[in-house]
């Protein structure tokens, strides 16, 4: 099978390592997604073990489309029946960008009318209850190219299942993983988070840490398909449970001026199996000390925040206290402006997107 992974842009790279490292073949790397192939067995690995994905998608086709004319026929060549049987669900959603065919609706009916015209014709029915499994079909359109997929996650990838509560504007848990890839979290390393909100980052370093894969906590779409054996999903599992280790030196700390937000890290943190490493304390920023280790932060930030006295006060307060030093790496989500108020030059920004905030990270590491 040939999947796509979709992802957050500017984590492409790292999430094509991820697909190359649990066996991933023929990768190819696009803006905000990667391809790759794989055997069936790949369906509950990638779901279980891609940190950066934000889903994980078999594809069906890819064409070229510029009338509705061609879209349900080269729709009604699409191998729906080797996956949908002939009483299963097929709900179809999608986008659409830069193409001819631009209606989002007129698109996801023809494609779910030609699923219909394929599935009645080779299931020989007269009539689809779609009453069993859901096998959704998505779809996307870029510059008239059609890529017809079926989602094996469900609810995204980001969702792990340790985070029921967040403060405000967390950050995305792929986000976060792919930074602390960045920042080349280990085993033994000590990570700090001196504006942690909900714990994300510092929850994320430590399952890269003890190797806890990232879908353990959760249940996908696929789970209910007839097409996976329900031991391969039982086989993936224990195996990722096999592989985690806790005896390891990682220690990560939390501090944040909310004791609220401090609560919520904490539980959070415990669903996730890792608060035993992870210590959460009330703190202001100016108080702030690490002289080694990896401090990783997101920062209050948004359209304009530069222009306020305080935000920008905050991000002097942080170049004061995140003091270039041999010993510590800092790893900064902020503006584009952020580097001028906090008073040194990154040694390396990287573009990423925060939700639809288009950010960089600030990476001081020499």
């Amino acid at each position: 099978m040939t999947f796509i992974a979709p992802c957050l842009f500017g984590l492409e790279s790292i999430l094509a390592f991820e697909a190359g490292r649990i066996g991933g073949g023929n990768i190819v790397t696009t803006d905000g997604r990667v391809q790759f192939d794989g055997d069936i067995s790949m369906i509950p690995r990638a779901n279980l073990r891609l940190r950066t994905a934000e889903r994980i998608c078999i594809l069906l086709g890819s064409f070229k489309a510029e009338t509705f004319q061609q879209l349900i026929d080269e729709s009604e060549k699409l191998p729906f029946e080797d996956f949908i049987g002939a009483n299963d669900a097929f709900p179809v959603t999608g986008w659409t960008l830069k193409s001819k065919l631009f209606s989002m609706s007129s698109c996801q009916s023809i494609i779910k009318k030609a699923a219909v015209n394929r599935l009645m014709k080779m299931h020989k029915r007269q009539f689809l209850p779609e009453k069993g499994a859901v096998y959704r079909i998505r779809f996307s359109v870029m510059k008239d190219i059609f890529t017809v997929m079926l989602d094996t996650t469900g609810a995204g990838l980001h969702k792990r299942g340790y985070r029921t509560e967040a403060g405000d504007a967390p950050i995305k848990e792929t986000l976060a993983a792919g930074i602390i890839d960045l920042a080349r979290v280990r085993a033994d390393d000590t990570v700090y988070d001196p504006m942690c909100g909900s714990g994300t980052f510092l929850i994320e370093a430590a399952m890269r840490a003890m190797s806890i894969a990232p879908g353990l906590l959760r249940d996908f779409a696929a789970e209910k398909w007839g097409l996976i054996p329900g031991g391969m999903w039982r086989d993936e599992r224990e195996l990722a449970k096999s592989e985690i280790n806790r005896d390891v030196k990682f220690r990560a700390v939390g501090s944040d001026i909310d004791p609220a937000v401090l609560k919520i890290a904490a539980a959070n943190a415990k669903r996730a199996g890792v608060d035993g490493c992870i210590r959460f304390e009330q703190r202001d920023i100016k108080d702030f000390e690490a002289d080694s280790g990896i401090v990783v932060c997101n920062p209050p930030y948004g359209e304009r925040l530069l222009e306020d006295a305080g935000a920008q006060k905050l991000f002097r307060e942080m170049g004061r206290v995140m003091k270039k030093q041999p010993g510590a790496g800092y790893y900064i989500i902020g503006p584009e402006e952020f580097e001028r108020a906090f008073g040194r030059k990154a040694d390396r920004r990287r573009k990423l997107y925060n939700g639809m905030i288009q950010c960089h990270l600030y990476m001081y590491f020499k």
